[in-house]
């Protein structure tokens, strides 16, 4: 995430994340070994790329209103539904569908299946037009009567809340760990800029305000860090918990948009310029405290764990 982010490609790290860290776990820890041999090899080449898709128009991070449905017939299911905002959406070769295989339930009747590229009934919609992350591929998504193979479903039917709920930690924690390694990038650049740029006769950075910013700024990436370093080594040890993922999510991503609005103004006019890697910096920045589960419903989580 470093790498990437120092390399000012951010928004195309975010597709290899999704594909590595986010989708890659439902395939290592819940397929069977036929899906396995079937999807694995093609997944761990790049040669078949991955997708998760649960938002739908309308719900938001509500995933137990969902309205996409998988109804079985034989050993198909019938899919009809949409999605939308999905990352990967345009270039994916399979795309994880969380639907409803019981529409009179609302939790237990989530279940996961694996709708790939070329099956009748799946149409890609437009590529989203965002205001920043211009390099990720977002697209809506549209199921009409596609016929699913039952091999395709992930788990057992019912069972694709409990999968989505295991999962979400790791993908919080790799958003979060994305965002500290965004800010700190973003701050590098402008330290650089500050030690460059003159103004009334002295570089900006000699100014007092400039330094107390770039303090600050230092001091609260540096202690973000330290707090991912321990979540990391929590999820490798099968401990890491749905709130201390919440924490690192909302916190890490808050201060990322943070980073980006303190030295687009230490940039000045250059700092809102597209040609400077801080001013593409902030709109990608953005989105990074909705996507994945919003900053509100990760306070929610938090709130819940300490029995408010």
């Amino acid at each position: 995430a470093e790498e990437i982010c120092a390399a000012d490609v951010y928004p195309a790290g975010l597709g290899m994340t999704l594909h590595s860290d986010v989708c890659l776990p439902y395939f290592l820890d819940y397929c069977n070994e036929e899906q396995q041999a079937r999807w694995l090899p093609g997944i761990a080449s790049g040669e078949l790329i991955t997708a998760v898709a649960m938002t739908e128009p309308g719900i938001g991070s509500d995933l137990a209103s969902m309205s996409t449905t998988a109804l079985r017939d034989g050993d198909t299911y019938i899919l009809n539904g949409s999605k939308t905002f999905i990352t990967n959406g345009i270039l994916s070769d399979l795309v994880i569908v969380a639907c409803k295989t019981d529409p009179t339930q609302r939790h237990a009747g989530m279940s996961l299946i694996v709708v790939e590229a070329g099956m009748e009934g799946f149409v890609r919609g437009r590529n989203l037009d965002k205001l920043g992350m211009h390099s990720q591929d977002t697209a809506e998504l549209f199921f009409s009567d596609v016929r699913v193979p039952v091999e395709n479903r992930i788990g057992d039917e019912g069972q694709g809340f409990k999968l989505l709920v295991k999962n979400l930690p790791q993908e919080r924690l790799s958003i979060a760990m994305a965002g500290v390694a965004h800010a700190r990038a973003i701050l590098n650049w402008t330290i650089e800029y500050c030690n460059e740029r003159t103004a009334f006769g002295q570089k900006i950075g000699s100014f007092q305000n400039s330094r107390f910013k770039l303090a600050e700024m230092q001091t609260e990436i540096t202690i973000a860090e330290s707090f991912i370093d321990k979540s990391v080594l929590a999820l490798n040890e099968g401990t890491l918990t749905a709130e201390e993922a919440a924490m690192s999510k909302w916190w890490c991503t808050e201060l990322q948009k943070k980073v980006a609005d303190i030295c687009v103004q230490l940039h000045g006019g250059y700092g809102y310029m597209n040609e400077y890697a801080v001013g593409r910096a902030y709109t990608d920045a953005r989105v990074t405290s909705i996507y994945g589960g919003t900053t509100e419903i990760m306070k929610e989580i938090i709130g819940k764990s300490m029995g408010f």
